[in-house]
């Protein structure tokens, strides 16, 4: 629709909701810094920050172009306080910029500035332009950096900019929490009627403001007719100004278990949905199934799997000779694609040449390995597909609207003998139909017509482990024994890493520590480290120093125990997300010296979940005949605990560690 026939009268009915806060502002003006702003030295939203950011003011407008069409204007100002040298990582800036063709975002009107207190006067320290630099991150993204000069102990330091885009779906986001406590966070808006976006807000800090404003505002869009001539435009419209705002948020900081922190910050995003009159009303959100049929046809992804079989024989028809089977077949392209080619980056999902050139390589990222693959399968007459996913270090991403630039990863899904089986080729330790904790995030997608909705979910990976270990001690109470450990599949995998890069010893140093400096460990066996869809059961004799002392104190499980609570935090306002369930069986039979005695052994105990069915943890020991028998065990049969549940694992593990830190008491028969 040509843009003058924006003049048409809109109508839009919008609830205006008015709080008396609505008014409420920051108070603070870039510039405007005085020496008593430099006197407080701790913050009551958190008595231990670093840094704390004082002010954090964005806002997004629409405004007509030269194109003919609209672009965003971004503004973004912040000021923060730096109170040590743990806070001085603040000063680092990165600004994502996107760029498409001949498009890209730019920053303009940049204002850096440091400000300090000396001799009871404030000084500035303004950011040269030689100071600012930018750094291709991906075919589509660079980032534009800058560091604010002069930072001390004390400084504080203000931003603003203006981010002009020409990419609408590129509606910036905002973050009401991060890593540094946040006195006043402020993200406004003023979205015309005739553009509608999905509004998706996480989260668990209240809104101390949040309403919404309807108005009027004024358009102009210029549109080129040949070399000189030009014609303009002017309308004006309804639009909806949202204003959100959060007051005195404290550091949102990741703890053990946690997918990705930016899973549970604070924060609004926006997905453009559709164009409404008096433009030509259409769906520009599309479907999960329009976006993969246009992965399908990018030269970048999809078209290179239709394109690559006129060479492809060259690499796959010797592999498949005298294979009997589809299974087989696959097994043997997985193989030759993860040994014989090297990754060169484990983020990305589009190829940055073609597979024939990286055939030729020998080499690529994970996006151009597993689609080497899946070209290399379908070749061979296999039914492969690509499936696109976010790694739980990237985040999640959002089931119900199909945004493709959420996805960091790529790997394969192959049919063969009527089974599924995902791989990855760029993880040459993993073995065959195995896939990395990280990759287990839940929602993915497989790249077909189809666009099926693949689950990877971590609660049905177990990781399950069973040590068992023999413990003789001479009458000098010298200690020996005997360990068997059966690992599970993640423990496997990093003890292959390991041991290809360090080699044995390297594991022989990490055993040693447990025994002491004076300790010995022989008869080492690693069996099934090079079958890599087998756990690693290890095997070792060890011997420790042994003593004269009338009373052995001795921890029975040794260096098995739980050391440390993952839960450390007192509260916790998102949910534990582990990568896998747990299940880990500790046996050990300790032989008592003949010239000792048992003078105290733990008590047996058995801790149930809230409900059963979700796990426990059992210590159950014994003393007959001269023998110590013990099994420790922790079952957790989920992956996931909302927040409510926090407090009891924190305390169950707490229990576990005090529990398995419990010693033997043996004494000397008189």
């Amino acid at each position: 629709m040509k843009p003058a026939n924006l003049l048409t009268t809109f109508f839009c009915i919008v609830v205006w909701q008015f709080s008396a806060t609505a008014q409420e502002k920051s108070g603070i003006k870039f510039g405007k810094i005085t020496p008593q702003d430099f006197e407080q030295k701790i913050y009551p939203v958190d008595s231990s920050a670093a840094a704390v950011i004082l002010a954090d003011i964005g806002s997004t407008r629409f405004a007509g172009n030269s194109n003919g069409w609209f672009s965003l204007e971004f503004k973004h100002y912040r000021r923060v306080h730096i109170l040590n040298k743990n806070g001085y990582d603040i000063a680092n800036v990165s600004i994502p910029l996107y760029k498409s063709g001949n498009l890209e975002e730019e920053v303009r009107n940049l204002r850096v500035v440091t400000y300090n207190l000396e001799n009871g006067k404030v000084t500035e320290s303004q950011l040269e332009k030689s100071g600012i630099f930018k750094e291709k991150v991906t075919r589509n993204v660079t980032v534009q950096k800058f560091t604010f000069p002069n930072i001390k102990e004390g400084s504080i330091i203000e931003y603003e900019y203006v981010l002009r885009s020409d990419f609408l779906f590129n509606l910036q986001p905002w973050e009401f929490q991060g890593s540094y406590p946040r006195l006043w966070s402020e993200y406004t808006v003023t979205m015309p009627v005739f553009f509608a976006y999905m509004h998706l807000v996480q989260g668990y800090v209240p809104f101390h403001i949040k309403e919404e404003k309807n108005s009027r505002d004024n358009f102009a869009i210029y549109e080129s007719n040949g070399a000189s001539a030009s014609e303009t435009y002017r309308f004006s419209a309804n639009v909806t100004e949202y204003r959100w705002v959060t007051k005195n948020v404290p550091a949102l900081k990741e703890e053990s278990y946690t997918s990705s922190i930016n899973n549970h910050i604070s924060k609004i995003s926006f997905q453009l949905a559709e164009f409404r009159e008096p433009l030509k009303p259409r769906n520009v959100m599309g479907t999960w199934g329009m976006a993969m049929q246009d992965l399908l046809k990018d030269e970048d992804f999809g078209a290179s799997l239709a394109s690559a079989s006129n060479w492809m024989g060259e690499y796959v028809n010797p592999l498949l000779e005298g294979a009997s089977s589809e299974l087989e077949k696959a097994r043997r392209i997985y193989q030759f694609v993860s040994t014989r080619f090297t990754c060169t980056s484990h983020h990305g999902i589009y190829l940055t040449r073609s597979l024939k050139a990286i055939a030729g390589s020998k080499n690529g990222t994970v996006a151009e390995l597993n689609l080497l693959l899946t070209a290399m399968l379908r070749y061979a007459g296999l039914q492969a597909d690509p499936v696109l996913l976010s790694t739980r270090s990237n985040g999640s991403v959002y089931p119900f609207y199909p945004m493709i630039g959420k996805f960091n990863y790529v790997v394969c899904r192959v049919v063969a003998g009527e089974k599924l089986y995902d791989l990855d080729a760029s993880r040459p330790l993993l073995g065959f139909g195995r896939l990395l904790p990280d990759c287990y995030n839940g929602h993915a997608r497989l790249v077909t017509l189809t666009a099926d909705a693949v689950n990877f979910d971590p609660g049905t990976q177990v990781e399950a482990s069973s040590t068992i270990v023999r413990v003789f001690f001479d009458s000098t109470a010298r200690m020996e024994g005997q360990y068997q450990q059966s690992m599970g599949h993640n423990q496997s995998y990093k003890l292959r890493k390991q041991v290809k890069e360090g080699g044995r010893e390297s594991y022989l140093q990490q055993v040693r520590k447990i025994y002491g400096e004076e300790s010995m460990v022989s008869g080492l066996e690693m069996d099934s480290l090079d079958r890599l869809e087998d756990n690693v059961l290890v095997k070792y004799n060890f011997t420790a120093k042994g003593n004269s002392e009338d009373v052995i104190y001795f921890n029975p499980l040794m260096g098995e125990a739980w050391k440390e609570n993952p839960f450390k935090a007192a509260n916790r306002f998102y949910p534990v997300e582990m990568p896998f369930t747990i299940n880990e069986t500790y046996s050990a039979s300790i032989m008592v010296p003949d010239n000792y005695v048992v003078e105290e052994i733990p008590k047996p105990v058995k801790v149930q979940f809230q409900q059963a069915k979700d796990g426990f943890f059992e210590y159950m020991i014994s003393h007959s005949s001269g023998v110590i028998s013990l099994r420790s065990r922790i079952v957790i049969n989920r992956a996931f605990f909302e927040p409510g549940e926090y407090e009891f694992l924190r305390e169950l593990f707490s229990y576990v560690i005090k529990k398995q830190a419990e010693q033997i008491v043996l004494k000397k028969k008189s």
